[in-house]
């Protein structure tokens, strides 16, 4: 079971921070290549739109999974703990909220990741929405 807080510590905590890492990196690189776009290079939406919206998803995904991954770190540090009680036979409080404790901290990790992910996705969202605008008003195709 020592193997489990391993996972735990290095591998469910890893993985959150590596995702933060990449929804951070796509965020920039959007909205670098936002500022730079020329609308008058695209001739149809539907081309603007899709070229605007790469990799969107990703954030996306980032953003609704990570507290998952997180809450699967918390219920396997809660067994570790449950294992830990179970093997030594003493309930010693002490312990046991030492170990609930740091179990939690998988949660409020991915926590951590998910709500920056989802606001620099609605960030960019809204980006991408005025950029169609923006496209639509230039080429005389305003739709009311």
């Amino acid at each position: 079971m020592e193997h489990l807080a391993l996972i735990i510590d290095y591998g469910i905590i890893g993985i959150l921070l590596f995702l933060s890492v990449i929804a951070l990196g796509i965020g920039i690189e959007r909205f670098f290549y936002y500022k730079k776009i020329k609308l008058q290079d695209f001739r149809d939406k539907k081309e603007l739109e899709i070229d605007l919206t790469k990799n969107l998803y990703l954030i996306a995904t980032i953003a609704s999974n990570a507290p998952y991954i997180g809450l699967l770190g918390t219920v396997l540090g809660i067994m570790l703990t449950f294992y830990s009680i179970g093997q030594e036979g003493l309930i010693e409080s002490k312990k046991v909220m030492i170990g609930l404790a740091l179990a939690l901290k998988a949660t409020a990790i991915g926590l951590l990741v998910a709500i920056p992910a989802s606001a620099i996705y609605n960030f960019l969202l809204r980006k991408v929405r005025e950029k169609l605008a923006l496209w639509e008003i230039e080429n005389g195709r305003e739709r009311i």
